[in-house]
């Protein structure tokens, strides 16, 4: 009998809890933004911190002090007012876009793998087409046709990911539309729509989670790049890219608080989002593999 390397067994032991590790970590983080979003507007109503568009009594390009922690702004707004209150244009953003792209690629999905024939050729030539295109690049286009807002600016972000829930979920149906069950449901006479609700949609979302919280890591970088181009969401909202892009010019003259605060928050988000979605893609693989 073959044995397998002892450094072989113990990274297949070790996997598994890397995995959870990663989650937990993408979790904590997660919560974290979550709980500032929900914090921030508290916060400014108690008085402890001061509305991101408020600069009349606050001197332009202060570093860091006491009064005001992460410095403030070229238009003295408060840097660390408007690091937080970016947290919650961001989430706003994030979860309309997913959740756009997720209510419009599931079903063209399910019905596309399901139904099969014209429908299946003509959805996947679609899909195929917009999913060559890259995704900042569409964005930006969509972005000049739509203005800016923060439904604009999920609008202009969800198309780019409606083909990649459109190509799990297709191809989860084609293989699970062969199984066993289903054939039964076809021959008892169920109807499409409750083969498609009871029967395909609970096997083929499993990998949904996953998808969701990357494209999320993935929508806030697509959103502060639009921010930083100008495109995004209105100047006065406070919005990480917004704030990179009025903080560039300064930064040669070493006022580096500007950008150092609002680009640690986006980072942070990001591999939040990204621990998040890669550990629960290492999961839900063991899971399918055991």
């Amino acid at each position: 009998m073959t044995q397998l390397p002892l450094s072989k067994v113990a990274s297949e032991v070790d996997r598994p809890n890397l995995s959870i590790r990663m989650m937990r970590v993408g979790l904590v983080i997660t919560f974290f933004f979550i709980a500032v979003v929900l914090l921030a507007p508290v916060l400014q109503g108690a008085g402890w911190i001061q509305s991101p568009t408020e600069f009349l009594d606050n001197p332009p390009h202060d570093p860091p002090s006491w009064q005001h922690w992460f410095g403030t702004t070229r238009l003295g707004y408060d840097v660390f007012s408007r690091s937080l209150f970016g947290s919650q244009a961001a989430l706003q953003v994030v979860v309309l876009a997913t959740g756009l792209s997720l209510a419009i690629g599931l079903p063209l999905g399910l019905l596309s793998g399901y139904l099969g024939g014209r429908l299946d050729r003509a959805l996947l030539f679609l899909m195929d087409t917009i999913y060559t295109l890259p995704g900042l690049l569409l964005s930006v286009t969509l972005a000049f046709v739509v203005g800016r807002g923060i439904l604009n600016a999920a609008i202009a972000l969800s198309i780019a990911y409606i083909p990649q829930y459109y190509r799990v979920v297709r191809n989860q149906t084609v293989s699970v539309k062969t199984e066993l069950f289903v054939e039964a449901a076809q021959a008892m006479g169920a109807s499409t729509w409750r083969i498609l609700t009871r029967y395909l949609l609970l096997n083929v979302i499993q990998s949904v989670p996953v998808l969701f919280t990357l494209n999320a890591a993935d929508a806030i970088l697509t959103l502060g790049g639009l921010g930083f181009l100008g495109l995004g969401l209105p100047e006065e909202v406070a919005e990480w890219g917004n704030d990179l892009r009025q903080a560039l010019d300064a930064l040669p003259t070493g006022i580096w608080w500007t950008t150092l605060f609002p680009g640690l928050a986006m980072t942070l988000m990001v591999v939040g989002l990204s621990l998040l979605g890669e550990g629960l893609s290492e999961v839900t693989d063991g899971h399918r593999r055991g």
